[in-house]
């Protein structure tokens, strides 16, 4: 009786697994596609300067890449070299930079650190006088300051800028 029972869950398991299939397709459609307006082809995105006196000689790079890789991997948009040549801009600067304890320890040690970074930002169509959004974004990320505190550092501030550069497409793809 059981072997018969199972079998007649085979067709009922196989369009499950099918829904599943389809709607994951549909949920990652729906996170990477962006129902950009046909007429927006371009995106200019300038070096965003870094202001915040980090230390970090490469803070900019690294954002800068980060937004690059966000708007041409995951939108039709082109990269631009100029401004005059884009429908969209999106710049901004990197205006702070903290690197503290973000957890103490018993023996009053920090046992985690907290690297926030902060970028002024705008974002605006090409035609229009004034920009969609103009914003302040932050991102962090905690790092133990005791296992490779210069690595740490480094591998926190390069996740607090993916964090920051996520906020600004996702707001940016918003706009449409």
């Amino acid at each position: 009786m059981i072997p018969g029972f199972l079998s007649g869950l085979k067709p009922f398991f196989l369009l499950l697994l099918l829904f599943v299939i389809a709607a994951g397709g549909c949920l990652r459609y729906s996170f990477t596609g962006v129902a950009i307006p046909s007429n927006i082809r371009t995106i200019y995105i300038p070096f965003f300067p870094d202001q915040s006196g980090s230390g970090l000689g490469d803070l900019s790079d690294q954002l800068n890449d980060a937004m690059v890789n966000r708007f041409v991997n995951q939108s039709r948009l082109q990269l631009t070299d100029s401004p005059d040549n884009a429908d969209v801009i999106i710049e901004g600067t990197i205006t702070s930079y903290s690197n503290r304890p973000f957890s103490v320890a018993g023996d009053q040690r920090a046992n985690l650190n907290r690297v926030q970074i902060s970028v002024r930002a705008s974002y605006q169509y090409v035609e229009k006088e004034r920009p969609e959004w103009q914003k302040n974004f932050t991102g962090n990320f905690e790092y133990d300051p005791g296992e490779d505190p210069v690595d740490g550092e480094t591998n926190a501030a390069f996740e607090a800028l993916m964090r920051i550069a996520d906020n600004m497409f996702n707001d940016a793809m918003g706009s449409w």
